[in-house]
């Protein structure tokens, strides 16, 4: 009987893990496609240096971050997947999103200054999951992704 209650159960959290965080993701993927048209306007590059630099006023760091985790239904996938090897969607989805986000909540800070140019963007992220001092425990994978640039305001 304890077994079938424990088999019960966890069915139960990987369907709704399965269908609110299928929903979530959907939700997020669709945010940052609308949030990313109405950013057309700001130059986005990784050029190391700024072309025709003796036109620019300002350039100041400017940077955004974000943590994004998988639900428990792509935690348990994963799982499954490192048995048998192969590429991760689940784990690309999280580091596509993630990636997405932190470049959106960067370009929001060069905007808030007034800057229509970003040059030099870089990416750094950190396995959230890692850090766990206990190995053991089970939880949803995160990631933390960092977008930073240098912002530039034109004469």
């Amino acid at each position: 009987m304890e077994l079938l209650i424990a088999l019960g159960s966890t069915v139960l959290f990987v369907g709704l893990g399965f269908g609110i965080g299928g929903y979530r993701e959907r939700a997020h993927f669709k945010s940052l496609t609308e949030r990313e048209a109405a950013n057309t306007d700001i130059v986005v590059n990784n050029l190391k240096t700024i072309p025709n630099g003796e036109g620019v006023r300002s350039a100041l760091m400017v940077s955004g971050n974000t943590v994004v985790a998988t639900d428990y239904f792509k935690t348990f996938a994963m799982s499954l997947r490192s048995f048998v090897g192969g590429e991760m969607r689940s784990a690309q989805t999280l580091m596509i999103r993630a990636r997405r986000e932190a470049l959106l909540r960067m370009i929001d800070e060069a905007r808030a200054m007034g800057a229509t140019e970003v040059y030099n963007v870089r990416f750094a992220f950190c396995n959230i999951g890692q850090m766990s001092r206990n190995r053991n425990q089970n939880f949803a994978i995160s990631v933390e992704m960092y977008a930073y640039g240098t912002a530039v305001i034109r004469k």
